[in-house]
């Protein structure tokens, strides 16, 4: 039986039913916040997806907050896949391209700060995010009541050639 071949890539809009579908699976579990697919649409360009065999396994996004901070958001790694790895996988393809855009900081908020340290990411207070606060967070149902631990990297940017 051949193996089962894994590819990090950027979404299509064809991706987007089953990135819905992982997303707000794990969202109605109270483990991530819940994505509109308007919202999934509207931001496409931010995502990336891995397929296994063709099929959408997981998902995460890079979305540009300012100019030197990007946030790693709505990773989701479908439950029969988690421990294999694709969830770091996402998670460097994202920091990857904050590289390449020239982003000196990358954070995250999640319910699982464990699995982004062990990527290099330090925990840090949600007040040194303040540009985050008051962007989508005020649009967020927990607001500002926040349950999620902040966590950032910092990166060398790549210059261009």
């Amino acid at each position: 039986m051949p193996a089962n071949k894994l590819k990090i890539e950027k979404a299509r809009i064809a991706d987007i039913p089953d990135m819905h579908r992982l997303i707000n699976y794990f969202a109605q579990k109270d483990e991530m916040l819940a994505r509109p697919l308007s919202e999934l649409y509207e931001n496409i360009r931010d995502f990336f997806v891995a397929r296994e065999n063709g099929r959408v396994v997981a998902c995460v996004a890079l979305h540009v907050s300012w100019s030197d901070l990007a946030e790693i958001k709505a990773l989701a790694v479908d439950e029969r896949k988690q421990k294999s790895r694709i969830g770091s996988s996402l998670v460097k393809a994202c920091i990857k391209e904050a590289e390449k855009l020239g982003m000196p900081t990358v954070f995250c908020l999640t319910y699982k700060p464990e699995f982004f340290e062990k990527l290099g990411f330090g925990r840090v207070d949600m007040e040194r995010l303040p540009r985050k606060v008051w962007g989508e967070c005020q649009r967020c149902p927990k607001f500002p009541h926040c349950d999620e631990t902040a966590l950032t990297i910092g990166l060398s940017p790549q210059t261009a050639p």
